[in-house]
């Protein structure tokens, strides 16, 4: 039962995601928590039939192109951090792979939504690179005039910054609310610690 309320709240959170114009940052910081919740409280197996519940519900809901979507990045990061928090992995290691594949989940959406939509929207990324590049080039007084490469370079590293916060918030949110739930995590590592010791819930 516990696996069903949490698989069906993961599916709400994505369907809400993809189609409410607002509440973007807050259904992105949830999304995965529900199912990385399941998999601490009851193991692998069922952090596996969550992830497998949630997307055929959104395939029910959605479609088969659209509903599997939410496994790039959140439902294979669900279950990574789920993974290594019911085994006790330093932060380190959680948060260190999480990035990975929340990026590489990050640039799969990109390639598939841009296949939906008929536009290539790594240029909107690519964009926010450029402009970006520019600045720094401009504050720095760098004598270097920016190519393609340097310009795909920075809007890469934007990507993976992007998720380095990510992922360090969803351990910090995670780290205050799971004990509540009957779901404690590693502590986190001396380095920080003191970014996530005042709970503010």
């Amino acid at each position: 039962m516990e696996t069903s309320y949490l698989a069906a709240a993961s599916a709400l959170i994505w369907v809400a995601l993809y189609y409410l114009p607002v509440g973007g940052a807050l259904f992105r910081l949830a999304l995965p928590l529900p199912l990385a919740l399941l998999h601490v409280r009851r193991g692998s197996k069922a952090g596996l039939e969550g992830v497998a519940l949630a997307v055929l519900l959104l395939i029910a809901l959605m479609g088969p192109v659209r509903g599997p979507l939410v496994l790039f990045p959140y439902g294979f990061l669900a279950f990574w951090l789920g993974w290594s928090w019911h085994r006790g992995l330093s932060w380190w290691v959680s948060w260190g792979c999480g990035v990975v594949i929340g990026t590489a989940g990050f640039l799969v959406r990109v390639v598939v939504l841009s296949l939906l939509v008929g536009e290539n929207l790594w240029v909107v990324i690519t964009r926010a690179g450029s402009g970006l590049l520019d600045r720094l080039v401009d504050l720095l007084n760098l004598p270097l005039a920016p190519d393609l490469s340097h310009v795909q370079l920075m809007a890469f590293a934007l990507v993976v910054f992007q998720e380095l916060v990510y992922v360090l918030v969803l351990h910090a949110l995670a780290f205050w609310i799971f004990p509540r739930l009957q779901g404690p995590i590693p502590e986190p590592p001396r380095l920080l610690h003191g970014l996530v010791a005042l709970d503010p819930l």
